[in-house]
């Protein structure tokens, strides 16, 4: 055994799942604030980047390729230095007049890459980890997936909004966040390059000598799986109100009051949403996780189910009040953004249960595929809908949107076991 292998999961997880979450919180949340400072209306920026989630939708298809040349460990790495490459070419394009065009341009490249690094990082996890600290460590990436997102929507939201002001250029502001985020994103590079571990179970699936038949057969197992029906629509419909909701968050919390928004400026959007917020989603992460690993996923389900989905309430409240206080707003959204991050821990380990075989990085691939397409094709009408039913009745909307979820979670089977330490 390499000695390698002895190296402390805390070494690694926290980073390469923050380092995971930087380029999709930036193809699908950044972005949309970002746009939201141009001028972009709300109906294109529902479309276009509800679009940018495609590669996650589809990186299934080249989910085999990764287990069937070079290590997961090589993979991850490499990706790396491309996203902090991509990041780099986004703050650039912001500098050209068709910014909105060829900044999405980028950010496909971004999040192709992004895709397929999720595929190895995602594989390296179950290979680097022995299936109890599997459970153990899923609040672990979770959390530092949230902190990611922290850092995304947060403090680089609010140095965006105080660049704007100091510079009077929206552009120039956000291309300095955007070089922010490569930096960090090739230190972490670097980081990853030196202290990955290698575990001996890190290496190419064996196939036969007919690599396309085994593409095909990774597939055909996935799909052959008992209850496949169940898994699908479970997967496909835990997000469903959320796919909605997501992408006008930003644009109603900074909408004005005369147009049923919040009236936040960017500063303080960064402040209640991308700080107070994802805090309490990563506390929420924090408390699924530990949760699941004290009494198992099945025992934890519906506690979990009804946490996603109920506090989706909020907006509704938030919409229908239009609450002019400050302190109003942070505490509902992090009310909100608690159960999120608590009930969503319970797609984590049941996907991972899904999963368990010899295909496990493809199989996971698959399921994160088909969790983002429950994301993209929602999220692509959202725009248009909230926009002709105006904030109050679209998130109504989005609360009933919510109930395939609950359906599912009553069909849906797991193994009493599964996830306790």
């Amino acid at each position: 055994m390499h000695k390698e292998n002895v190296k402390s999961p805390w070494l690694w997880v926290p980073s390469l799942y923050f380092a995971q979450a930087i380029p999709y919180v930036v193809v699908m949340s950044l972005s949309v604030i970002m746009y939201k400072d141009m001028g972009v209306s709300n109906s294109d920026i529902a479309f276009y980047t509800s679009l940018l989630y495609l590669p996650w939708v589809i990186k299934p298809l080249w989910s085999p390729i990764v287990d069937m040349f070079g290590t997961k460990r090589r993979w991850t790495v490499l990706l790396q230095l491309a996203v902090a490459a991509s990041l780099v070419a986004v703050g650039l394009a912001l500098h050209l007049p068709n910014f909105f065009v060829a900044s999405l341009a980028v950010m496909w490249l971004m999040a192709f890459s992004s895709a397929t690094h999720d595929i190895s990082a995602d594989g390296f996890y179950m290979l680097g980890l022995r299936q109890q600290q599997q459970a153990a460590f899923v609040g672990v990436r979770s959390t530092f997936y949230r902190l990611a997102t922290l850092a995304g929507q947060g403090p680089l939201v609010v140095l965006a909004g105080y660049l704007a002001t100091q510079l009077g250029d929206v552009n120039q502001a956000w291309s300095i966040v955007f070089f922010v985020l490569a930096v960090l994103f090739f230190a972490a590079f670097l980081w990853h390059g030196m202290i990955l571990p290698k575990p001996d179970s890190d290496h190419k699936v064996k196939g036969t000598s007919n690599p396309l038949r085994d593409f095909f057969v990774t597939f055909a197992l996935f799909f052959r799986k008992r209850d496949i029906w169940l898994i699908l629509g479970f997967i496909l419909t835990f997000r469903l109100g959320e796919a909605q909701l997501l992408k006008l968050v930003a644009p109603f919390l900074k909408d004005p009051l005369v147009k049923g928004g919040l009236g936040l400026t960017t500063e303080q959007y960064g402040i209640a949403y991308g700080t107070i917020g994802i805090a309490f989603l990563t506390l929420g992460g924090l408390a699924g996780g530990y949760l699941i690993s004290r009494l198992g996923l099945k025992r934890c389900l519906w506690l979990m189910v009804f946490a996603v989905h109920l506090p989706d309430l909020v907006f509704v409240y938030l919409s229908q009040a239009q609450p002019t206080s400050f302190a109003v707003v942070c505490a509902s959204l992090a009310i909100e953004q608690f159960g999120y991050g608590f009930g969503f821990t319970a797609m984590l380990l049941y996907m991972i249960m899904v999963c368990e075989g010899e295909h496990k990085t493809a199989h996971y691939a698959i399921c994160t595929g088909l969790m983002a397409l429950g994301m993209m094709v929602p999220g692509m009408w959202s725009g248009d809908l909230q926009e002709y039913l105006g904030y109050k009745h679209f998130f109504i909307w989005a609360c009933l949107s919510t109930i395939p979820a609950f359906i599912m979670a009553a069909l849906v089977k797991i193994d009493p076991e599964f996830g306790k330490k």
